[in-house]
């Protein structure tokens, strides 16, 4: 059994870790709040968005209109590739990485091998490990993630759909985690571009759709499937931050109990050893008394 000072030592150890992943769990609590609010709002805007565009683009009568529709022959892969810049999250980001590099090694493996797919990398984590493991990386955007917002992910949006748009890449793949609860995240692996067909239900194929457009069809098209993706993508940003705070409260909850218990099993086991030290020197005391009647 280890000797008093040691169990000292490490209990007054992990008494200082319980105080930092307590303290860390209230920080994520605060920031995962604001973050849920973002994406519970913007979650509404960003599916009528979509209705719209599938009610227009449904009436429109050749599809070489959305230029961010076509379909090509996939030669080159672009993968998103969205973490987290900092770590104490738990599985968060390295499942996000495994689905990426999953998608990269089977999905698209011809392509890799080739060299025909690149990685984008939004937040540090996943940044660090692709690097380190020597896959290509076109491009990282960390800073966006410490403070999200539409103004900061506009640009990055608008030129991963130029490389889209100028043939340098034939799909693009969105890898992150989507945000459930505080205490469950999904990861998501969807298509960004090109934009999915949007088929009609057995619903939708009855309905005639009997609008006015002004200005036209075409021209409405022209500007509401950019924004469209422009929503999409921060959408994406913001599930993937509100999902970080959550899994990081709940890891820094579960670190702090695991402290609690520990914490109670170091005491215990240093009541044993000083029990145990008190008794010998009892023995001690009573075995020389014992030798001086002799």
């Amino acid at each position: 059994m280890a000797n008093l000072k040691e169990i000292r030592v490490r209990i007054s150890s992990v008494v200082s870790t319980k105080q930092i992943t307590s303290a860390m769990k209230m920080v994520s609590a605060a920031k995962l709040k604001k973050a849920q609010d973002s994406i519970i709002q913007l979650r509404p805007y960003a599916q009528k968005l979509n209705e719209i565009l599938k009610n227009i683009s449904s009436s429109l009568d050749s599809a070489d209109d959305n230029i961010y529709g076509k379909e090509r022959q996939v030669k080159n892969v672009l993968i998103v590739l969205i973490t987290s810049n900092r770590g104490m999250c738990g599985a968060f980001n390295s499942n996000a990485i495994k689905t990426a590099l999953n998608a990269a090694n089977t999905s698209y493996e011809s392509q890799l091998k080739q060299g025909r797919l690149n990685f984008v990398c939004i937040g540090k984590k996943g940044n660090d490990f692709l690097r380190i493991k020597r896959y290509p990386i076109l491009q990282s955007y960390n800073e966006i993630l410490d403070k999200p917002t539409f103004d900061k992910v506009i640009p990055v949006a608008s030129e991963i759909m130029q490389l889209f748009v100028s043939a340098q890449y034939d799909k693009v793949i969105l890898v992150y985690n989507k945000f459930k609860n505080a205490a469950v995240q999904q990861l998501v692996e969807e298509q960004f571009l090109p934009v999915p067909k949007q088929e009609k239900d057995d619903k939708d194929k009855g309905m005639k759709s009997d609008y006015i457009f002004e200005p036209s069809k075409e021209f409405i098209m022209k500007e509401l499937i950019p924004k469209s993706l422009k929503v999409e993508f921060f959408k994406a940003i913001l599930d993937s931050y509100a999902s970080e705070h959550g899994a990081r409260m709940t890891a820094m909850h579960k670190a702090t109990d695991n402290a609690t218990e520990m914490i109670k099993q170091l005491t215990l086991n240093y009541n044993k050893a000083r029990q145990a030290a008190i008794t010998g020197e009892i023995l001690e005391i009573v075995g020389g008394a014992e030798a001086l009647k002799g």
